[in-house]
């Protein structure tokens, strides 16, 4: 196992800059995710670490090795593609136990080493068998037994599920994670779909346009996210523009429309009569079927049905569009209907000013 410690890199492909400044910290054992949409420079960072490409300035530590002008067979790093690139001639065990042998380990070492980390990835019964006759998850599981074999210090994925289908993905998510826990590699995945990472991950960095917007804890992410950029990628997020006022030291965001949100007293840093955005997740709003008091109405414009929650478009009497998850054990609205809706002032989040 080793850390992983990226100083100060930067990467450009003529004017387009992949990679700005960027410095991140890899924990030992950690499990950490590259979240971004497509060109926010998550692979480029990915490849520079397993040594396809190199930074035009900057660092990159595994441990207290610099690797940053070392070839890839000199990391000691075990790489997952998307497109799992097996060799289709080979069998199952052909295909994993082809790193040793480029490596020239012995066959006495190759046999226990294989077998080992096939019943790992519960491909035992299928070490004889061809690539061409294996399922999607199958074939998955061999490029992850190939990576691990040789017992690499980092494991690296490149988005490792997204050539599968969502319920063999949510599946293979599971085990992925349990290997993870049982072997403590340090890993890092590359992934644009938020739930993989929110799911697999000891923390998120969250990409855009070549720097982190922000690095943590799914959770903390999600609930506090730092950006408008990060709350709206990662989840779905309401969001109020609006300028700062202050009744009686309670700081509230009221925009142009007249809609007011309280704000959370760790909030009360923001400037009284400047600018803030503030975010409510579509699950901290409630809905009813009557107002009470001061409460706010709304009308239903639509509603998706999820499974185990409903996901609803309510417009404010202010011009405000909110979407809204409830249960589907709970009450349900059809298109038109006027409802209440209510949430906590401890849910709002400012997500910039």
């Amino acid at each position: 196992m080793s850390n992983i410690s990226i100083r100060s890199v930067e990467k450009r492909y003529g004017e387009v800059v992949a990679l700005n400044n960027v410095s991140l910290e890899v924990r030992q054992g950690e499990f950490l995710t590259l979240l971004g949409p497509s060109g926010s420079g998550k692979t480029t960072l990915l490849s520079m670490i397993a040594g396809l490409a190199h930074p035009d300035s900057g660092q990159i530590y595994l441990g207290d090795r610099n690797v940053t002008d070392l070839p890839p067979n000199k990391r000691n790093i075990g790489l997952v593609f998307q497109s799992f690139a097996l060799f289709p001639h080979m069998s199952v065990r052909e295909n994993v136990a082809f790193p040793l042998k480029i490596r020239k380990l012995p066959e006495a070492q190759i046999t226990p080493a294989v077998n080992t980390v096939l019943e790992r990835v519960k491909l035992t019964g299928l070490s004889d068998r061809k690539i061409s006759q294996l399922s999607g998850g199958q074939q998955q599981r061999v490029a992850l037994a190939r990576a691990l074999v040789f017992e690499p210090s980092i494991l690296l994925l490149d988005e490792p599920l997204g050539a599968l289908d969502k319920n063999l993905r949510e599946d293979l998510q599971f085990e992925l994670k349990q290997l993870h826990s049982s072997l403590g590699i340090t890993t890092i995945m590359v992934t644009h779909d938020q739930e993989e990472a929110m799911s697999l991950s000891d923390r998120i960095a969250v990409f855009n346009a070549g720097r982190i917007e922000q690095i943590g804890r799914p959770s903390h992410i999600y609930r506090n996210p730092a950006s408008r950029f990060v709350a709206r990628f990662l989840g779905t997020g309401n969001i109020v523009r609006g300028a700062v006022n202050d009744s009686n030291g309670d700081r509230f965001v009221v925009s142009e429309s007249g809609l007011r949100l309280n704000i959370p007293t760790d909030l009360n840093s923001v400037k009284v009569g400047g600018a803030a955005e503030v975010m409510l997740r579509p699950e901290s709003i409630s809905l009813r079927k009557s107002v009470a008091g001061d409460g706010i109405k709304g009308k239903i414009l639509g509603r998706v049905y999820l499974g185990a929650a409903n996901r609803y478009r309510v417009q404010l009497p202010h011009g405000e569009i909110f979407t809204i998850h409830a249960p589907c054990l709970g009450e349900e609205f059809v298109e038109g209907e006027e409802v209440g809706l209510s949430w906590s002032h401890e849910d709002v989040r400012l997500v910039g000013a």
